[in-house]
């Protein structure tokens, strides 16, 4: 294997900013704001729309989620 080309694999927390949870998880992905976690250290933060508390699928509530107001211009669009 070629050395250097991988992505840092490390410790982040996913915050589903629509249901207020957050779980800590190891990942690559890269983002520049960070949160202090429950054990005292620091680590990075990728907020999310959408996770397990707040999936329709998971929880058996039907939500729209209107982001950017999506729903708001295809009702315009289509006369609804």
């Amino acid at each position: 294997m070629k050395a250097d080309i991988h992505p840092e694999y490390r410790e982040v927390i996913f915050q589903d900013v629509s249901a207020d949870f957050t779980f800590l998880t190891r990942s690559t992905i890269e983002t520049r704001h960070t949160i202090k976690w429950t054990d005292g250290k620091e680590y990075p933060l990728v907020k999310i729309e959408v996770s397990s508390q707040s999936h329709p699928f998971y929880t058996g509530k039907q939500k729209i989620l209107d982001t950017a107001g999506r729903v708001e211009k295809f009702r315009q669009k289509y006369g609804m």
